[in-house]
């Protein structure tokens, strides 16, 4: 086994595609089109401001108001017709987007970027001979991860602890036409189900871990990322298949450095090898102008 390789931290842009674009962003806003559909939400890190005229934010289908100092308890209100649901296509999967779950729509876009890792990840374990890679997306939300990698072959087990998420992503799967795809749509907590798998003895070659700062599970557990993330991190590298694996954290909405979650998964994949990535992700408006951050990562692979 080789030994463990942490490289740099590093930025991981997205300018969207053609389902999604960032069109401006400014005054602790983005206005963003999903689709058939321009949204203006809040958004606390675009300190900087709107490059754009405020007649073309005016344009926006809906916009999200905050309700205090508190952004995810305001409401949405709609300058135009809105559908109850719409299809925006990304990477030959459709994902179905709603002005529902607090301010956010079913999709976040910044995340292409670990979708095509996940999908060279799903490549290289099949290049080892593996026909049928096995996926764990912990945090599932509504999918769209789960679908591309069902849609690229792998065999995928999808956990969340939201009833409603569920059904979304059986919503999505089945307009994305993967009615046949093979994927465990599971509503459960993730620390549970994932302490279960390890005393199941079972492998994974891709794990995805999503976690929210706060949460419950389904029979009201609570979450609490910085004091449940380390166990649930140490069982996921029980579950990573020994012949080639890889993971990816994703951390948002948190005041804390992708370091500090760098450090811990060095720790707790040390006995691994392989290589450890970590960073931010953030997504680059329309005009190349501004960069917003949304979210902190960590990938480890087993191998280069």
């Amino acid at each position: 086994m080789t030994p463990l390789v942490r490289n740099n931290l590093n930025l991981i842009e997205t300018r969207g595609f053609a389902g999604y674009e960032l069109v401006d962003s400014g005054g602790g806003r983005k206005l963003e089109r999903f689709g058939a559909i321009t949204v203006d939400r809040p958004e606390p890190q675009a300190l900087w401001q709107p490059r754009l005229p405020r007649s073309t934010w005016e344009r926006a289908d809906a916009v999200f108001s905050a309700s205090g100092e508190d952004e995810e308890k305001g409401k949405w209100r709609l300058d135009r017709a809105v559908p109850d649901s719409w299809p925006v296509d990304v990477d030959g999967v459709r994902i179905l987007c709603r002005l529902q779950g607090l301010w956010h729509l079913g999709l976040f876009p910044e995340q292409q970027p670990h979708w095509h890792w996940m999908l060279k990840q799903i490549e290289a374990v099949k290049a080892a001979g593996i026909e049928r890679p096995r996926v764990l997306n912990l945090f599932g939300y509504t999918g769209a991860a789960s679908l591309l990698a069902a849609a690229a072959g792998a065999e995928v087990v999808h956990v969340d602890a939201s009833k409603k998420a569920i059904q979304w992503g059986r919503d999505n799967q089945a307009a994305s036409k993967l009615d046949e795809a093979p994927i465990r749509w599971i509503l459960d907590d993730a620390r549970k189900f994932t302490a279960r798998e390890v005393r199941r003895e079972r492998d994974y070659h891709i794990l995805l871990v999503d976690p929210p700062k706060f949460g419950r599970g389904p029979k009201n557990e609570t979450w609490d990322l910085f004091t449940d993330l380390p166990e649930l991190l140490s069982d996921c590298a029980r579950l990573a298949s020994a012949k080639s694996a890889a993971m990816v954290l994703t951390v948002y909405a948190i005041r804390a450095s992708s370091v500090a979650f760098a450090e811990l998964t060095s720790e707790t994949f040390t006995k691994s090898g392989g290589v450890i990535d970590f960073g931010e992700l953030a997504i680059r408006s329309k005009d190349g102008r501004a960069v917003v951050p949304t979210s902190l990562f960590v990938r480890w692979a087993s191998h280069a």
